[in-house]
């Protein structure tokens, strides 16, 4: 009787243990209880679920039909390993096991689910619907979430949304209604409703890592990399051997700034699945952009043996901007392009690789035809309205009037730590910041997203939807001060080095100098500029990872151009004087005086180092990464006329600016 107590004892605390996401320490009391009794039922079949949940699908296998074995007639341990062998890929083992389950207790609602997926993986599509139809009918919340789902894939996001909240109102701890309801409010780019759910559902079911990876994946999306990090370790430590969690982790790590803990995340994942694609692919990444590419490009060599329908990897070889495709490798990517067989995405990273091939070889006709093509389908696969960014440029240049800016001027956060350098894309910026770096007082860290945060804060709990820009006019010397200091205590995790003043690389931050210049009063800007067509044929080039959605569309481009002309005059009016513009043809020309230039402009003194940048030893995070490890060249001036029959939509849009860089089209090396 006293060992059947102590056992009912340690049965409830594993289960305690379990809820609170303490996996590991349930775990080693579940293995000490079966060294004292080895044939507890209970407790093994506990052990069992508890493996389960650590994805360590091997024990939990061994564990549970331990169980079987001692007791037949349970039908617990009997779904259970039906899970663990679906989730190990082996669906016709699966289907017996819970075949067994579901007649030795017909209303296991979860078992007839998973008999559903193990015949639908086998081509059994009747029968998969019968076994869902009867877990449907058992659990009613479950069949309503399925009916979600099918209306979530279908983009019927508002009919999903209201089945969700209906479930999560009558029963208001459903984990499930609770992530899916978070990951559709992240699709609405809702993330602050995106975030609250996912919270909510981890403070329900603290182990349950899926929500726990969604929260971290939101967040690295939303820029808080910190937060983003903490969460991917803490899925981590509930399951140390899931190799998909520390690959996720070195994805936040690297825009981090945190490129060797990033390569080191990476390379445990592949230690602990090698088969891993994306593992190889991060990998690849991070190792460029710490400058080893010779390993960088094998890394993306094992990625592709992998996954050889996986145009992401042609396209990060391409995007080194030095390696150059073999005739077999150029044939075998065409070859996949022409059977029309591949996802939308590869097929684009595909193609602008092809481009990127050609263009090497000096067959500018060839290349236009496949940049052509990639950027064509690209563009239908985003999102971008020319007349929003005219109406968002209308409302900052309405709202930061020079009286604004005068009155404010001087009051925010002191700190004079932080130089920006903006502008477009492709534009010289990574050049910029790499004779920078190379200073001794002065650290690069990244293009971060605290600008957008701190301007986004502005938007929180207003329930008569004013947001920013226009919130700023409420604002007073306090609010100025405390967003500076906002965006000082983001960036402190990127400063690695402890150097006196760093850099913010955010292209995008050019339409918010006004802000800017209000926040930190005593911030270097520093707007990088380039000829407009070779400015907007680059961008044309690039395959971007994310945003800059407008580089798609030779007008898109050519537009976005004017307007990005347009509020950078507005802001040299209205604040004459604050923003330093570095023409990238008079840098690659004239490049010692440049660079007196900017060091002069920022304040700091002369170092020899900033001519010599490309010795300067530090990870680089663009796609120019491997182009400023090298001196000073002139290849990439007026490089749009090789392509100069092509681009007569472009030469039109921007006509109304041309003449005002026409100095800059005779420039050559000296």
């Amino acid at each position: 009787m006293q060992q059947q107590t102590i056992s009912k004892s340690i049965f409830s605390e594993v289960l305690e243990l379990i809820n609170l996401g303490q996996l590991a320490k349930a775990d080693r009391i579940c293995r000490d209880a079966i060294k004292h009794n080895p044939n507890d039922v209970n407790m093994l079949g506990l052990l069992g679920a508890v493996l389960t949940k650590m994805n360590n699908f091997e024990d939990a296998e061994k564990y549970l039909r331990m169980t079987i074995d001692l007791a037949p007639t349970f039908a617990k341990p009997h779904e259970d390993l039906g899970h663990v062998l679906l989730e190990m890929k082996r669906p016709n083992e699966a289907i017996e096991v819970l075949k067994k389950a579901t007649r030795l207790d017909p209303k296991l609602d979860l078992a007839f689910l998973n008999l559903g997926k193990a015949l639908a993986e086998v081509g059994k599509g009747k029968e998969a619907d019968e076994a869902f139809e009867k877990s449907f009918n058992l659990s009613p919340e479950r069949k309503a979430l399925a009916q979600a789902a099918e209306y979530f894939k279908e983009g019927r996001l508002e009919e999903a949304e209201k089945i969700y909240r209906e479930v999560i109102r009558k029963n208001p701890n459903n984990v499930d209604a609770m992530r899916l309801m978070g990951i559709l409010a992240a699709r609405l780019k809702r993330i602050g409703d995106a975030e609250k759910f996912f919270r909510k559902a981890i403070e329900i079911a603290p182990d349950f890592t899926g929500v726990i990876v969604d929260l971290g994946k939101l967040l690295q999306e939303d820029g808080r990399f910190e937060d983003a990090i903490s969460s991917f370790k803490k899925a981590i430590e509930m399951e140390p051997e899931n190799a998909r969690f520390y690959d996720l982790l070195g994805y936040a790590l690297e825009p981090a700034a945190l490129t060797y803990d990033a390569i080191e995340a990476h390379q445990k994942a592949i230690e602990l699945n090698p088969k891993l694609a994306g593992a190889w692919l991060g990998l690849g990444h991070s190792l460029k952009t710490v400058g080893r590419q010779e390993e960088a490009i094998e890394a993306y060599h094992q990625c592709y043996k992998l996954k050889p329908d996986f145009g992401a990897v042609q396209w990060s070889l391409a995007n080194l901007k030095t390696y150059r495709f073999t005739d077999e490798e150029i044939a075998d990517m065409q070859a996949k392009v022409s059977k029309g067989n591949l996802s939308g995405e590869s097929e684009v990273n595909f193609l602008f690789a092809l481009a990127k091939a050609y263009e090497d070889r000096k067959e500018y006709d060839q290349a236009w035809y496949y940049y052509n093509e990639g950027n064509s389908k690209r563009r239908m696969q985003e999102t971008y309205d020319p007349v929003e960014t005219e109406v968002v440029n209308d409302s900052l240049i309405d709202v930061f009037n020079k009286e604004l800016l005068e009155r404010n001027t001087g009051i925010g956060h002191t700190d004079p730590s932080v130089i920006f350098v903006m502008g477009l894309p492709r534009s010289g910026s990574t050049l910029i910041e790499q004779i920078l770096a190379s200073h001794s007082l002065v650290e690069g860290t990244s293009e971060l997203l605290y600008v957008t945060l701190c301007a986004r804060s502005l938007n929180r709990n207003r329930a008569d939807g004013i947001n920013y820009p226009e919130a700023v006019r409420e604002l007073d010397e306090r609010h100025f001060k405390a967003l500076g200091q906002d965006y000082i205590n983001f960036c402190q995790m990127h400063r690695t080095e402890g150097a006196q003043y760093f850099i913010d690389k955010n292209p995008n931050n050019f339409t918010s100098i006004g802000f800017v210049h209000m926040m930190l009063p005593n911030a270097k800007i520093i707007d990088a500029r380039r000829h407009p067509m070779d400015a907007c044929f680059s961008c044309y080039r690039q395959l971007f990872a994310k945003g800059q959605t407008f580089t798609y569309d030779l007008t898109d481009i050519g537009e976005y151009y004017l307007q990005y002309q347009r509020i950078m005059d507005y802001w040299h009016e209205v604040l004459p004087g604050r923003v330093l513009t570095v023409q990238y043809e008079e840098v690659v020309t004239d490049f010692e005086n440049q660079v007196h230039r900017i060091l002069e402009y920022c304040g700091l003194p002369w170092e020899d180092s900033c001519l010599n940048y490309y010795d300067t030893d530090r990870p680089i995070r663009t796609a120019s990464s491997e182009q400023v490890r090298q001196p000073i060249y002139t290849q990439s001036l007026h490089r749009w006329r090789n392509y100069d029959q092509h681009l007569d939509e472009l030469k039109e849009v921007l006509s109304p600016i041309l003449d005002r860089y026409k100095k800059f089209e005779t420039l050559e090396a000296n």
